[in-house]
């Protein structure tokens, strides 16, 4: 199963609750997180940024062989494979490569989460097309006016699984605010908490993935049916 995660403005926590839903999902069995926005080898504690990865093999096009992603992939421990994102621009790339990408992803008996970034009106097409493929696409978002603004502008919005509400102190606008504009159900709240910073600061995430994000994360992907409820318990 393929299921992507993207939000619609930056520091929304995106890269930090798909690497949270592949940790889990790696607790189950063996699972793939796939990194289009650069951040999940520091959020996965892992020593360099490689310079080859998903970008590069998008930029080969639709004919890219499906064999070169599994050259690609790293070992993040504990049953969990990352496909970095590499370098370079994909500006340019077709929608096509991003549709092949993605039923690439999914011909895999791995389920695979990946960590689109910011996903915008004006965004890479291939991005756009991946996520359009996949099995379900999760919004990550704060109850932030510039955001859900933003978020009813992307077409893909109105085919989302649901969203992850961000519950970050100070805003005014609130869960039930975030529901009404995006149209789309709340699959779960992750509340602000300093130890999930201290985690990712730390580098020890896949080792100490705090209570407040794994929770989530698993309800999260049991409503995408990614999981059944026993293994979200």
């Amino acid at each position: 199963m393929l299921v992507c995660f993207w939000s619609p403005k930056g520091g929304s926590g995106t890269s930090v609750m798909a690497a949270a839903a592949a940790l889990v999902l790696a607790g189950i069995g063996p699972a793939r997180v796939a990194d289009l926005a650069g951040d999940l080898p520091a959020v996965l504690g892992l020593a360099a940024d490689p310079d080859v990865g998903l970008r590069d093999w998008l930029r080969a096009g639709a004919e890219a062989p499906t064999d070169a992603l599994d050259r690609l992939a790293i070992d993040a421990g504990r049953g969990l494979v990352l496909l970095p994102a590499g370098s370079g621009d994909i500006a340019q790339v077709t929608p096509e490569a991003g549709a092949a990408l993605a039923v690439a992803l999914r011909t895999d008996p791995r389920p695979t989460i990946v960590d689109v970034g910011v996903l915008s009106a004006q965004s890479d097409r291939a991005l756009h097309a991946l996520v359009e493929v996949a099995d379900a696409h999760v919004i990550v978002v704060r109850g932030c006016y510039l955001a859900l603004r933003r978020a009813v502008r992307v077409d893909l919005t109105a085919s989302a699984a649901g969203a992850i509400y961000v519950d970050e102190p100070g805003r005014s606008l609130s869960i039930r605010d975030v529901h009404n504009v995006l149209g789309v159900p709340i699959l779960a709240t992750v509340g602000l908490r300093a130890s999930t910073a201290r985690a990712v600061d730390a580098g020890v995430l896949p080792t100490r993935l705090p209570d407040a994000l794994a929770r989530p994360a698993r309800e999260a992907l049991r409503r995408v049916g990614c999981i059944g409820r026993e293994e979200a318990a």
